[in-house]
């Protein structure tokens, strides 16, 4: 058996063929998105944005080399197909044993898509260039967060891209670099995230997100992206680098606000109906700090401690009550470290 994080495994074996055949298991878990450090084609670089690495809920896919597809899940071969297409390879066996709940701020598209890919490629005994290979399967055209949560881990703020080549507009598929990573900081072992899944439509997602995503980016004031830039380098970084989770909550709860402002046209306020009622009284209480909307929600999130953890839960379940809505609630550590990757 040959286990090992991403990470570690890229760094030891060499690019091309580095086993024979086998079954390749690729684990992943799911990302908050804190927001983009800018949206305005007035500054020289587009998006860049701060995000983190969860150690669940997460995405497990399997593979085993075949001549042709052999897949039960349907977004799963969907990315069969692609993987297979770019990597020239006849067929798999591909099965999803868990799955993240898809276009609720987990990230849930990213992490599937190159889950899929490691898997497949391992299993026909090759290495796969995850950064090189995610544009083409339409991966960090904007935000880089879920691809450096993928390979690392951690606390990640991405570069984001030159302003000049997406105006409004990403480039045609597979045509962009996934931003650079600028930072990334391993989170204290002993905070958690507190993640709250109200009971509400899917976040928007595909066209309808690059619709929304083209207005904001015409409108976006960039005033706006300097003081995210003050509060990212001068309160969120700093407070992780010094283990102060309360500083950092406060800090990625500023980020979230201000980003809201630029969606508030169209999300209908800076955070969508009804989040922003569970965002505002989750606020309140005294063992959570940081609550704020992941992408573009429904998921509310919050920053705590393994000590507050079952308090922190317990005013989450209160705060569905209160606004009328069923939820799901849960508490997570961070991952600081890329996906999960076991050969047999």
């Amino acid at each position: 058996m040959i286990a090992g994080t991403l990470a570690t495994a890229e760094t030891r074996n060499p690019p091309g063929r580095i086993n024979p055949p086998m079954q390749a298991r690729v684990s992943t878990g799911g990302r908050l998105h804190f927001g983009f450090t800018n949206l305005s084609l007035a500054h020289d670089r587009l998006y860049g944005s701060l995000g983190v690495a969860l150690d669940e809920p997460r995405v497990t896919v399997t593979a085993e080399p075949a001549d042709t597809l052999d897949c039960d899940h349907p977004v799963a071969t969907q990315h069969a197909r692609e993987v297979l297409d770019l990597l020239d390879l006849p067929g798999a066996i591909v099965r999803v044993e868990d799955e993240l709940p898809r276009h609720v701020g987990l990230g849930s598209g990213t992490q599937f898509a190159l889950a899929t890919l490691v898997a497949i490629a391992r299993a026909h005994g090759q290495e796969a260039d995850v950064r090189r290979h995610a544009p083409d399967l339409g991966r960090g055209g904007r935000s880089g967060v879920g691809i450096a949560a993928f390979e690392i881990g951690g606390l990640v703020l991405d570069a984001g891209h030159p302003a000049e080549r997406f105006t409004t507009e990403r480039p045609t598929r597979g045509e962009w670099t996934v931003p650079s990573v600028l930072s990334r900081h391993a989170v204290p072992t002993d905070w958690r995230f507190l993640l709250v899944r109200p009971d509400l439509p899917a976040g928007r997602n595909g066209e309808d997100e690059d619709a929304s995503m083209r207005t904001v980016v015409e409108r976006a004031d960039p005033g706006v992206a300097d003081r995210i830039a003050g509060t990212v380098l001068r309160r969120a970084l700093p407070a992780v680098a010094d283990a102060d989770h309360v500083a950092f909550g406060r800090a990625v709860e500023e980020i979230g606000r201000l980003n809201g402002r630029w969606y508030a046209d169209e999300q209908g306020g800076v955070y969508r109906p009804p989040v922003g009622g569970i965002v505002d009284e989750l606020g309140d209480s005294q063992t959570v700090t940081g609550v704020g909307q992941s992408s573009w929600g429904p998921l509310v999130y919050g920053v705590t401690t393994a000590e507050y953890a079952d308090e922190a839960r317990t005013a989450a379940a209160a705060t569905l009550d209160a606004n009328g809505v069923e939820g799901v609630v849960s508490v997570v550590s961070p991952a600081n470290e890329g996906a999960r990757i076991t050969v047999d």
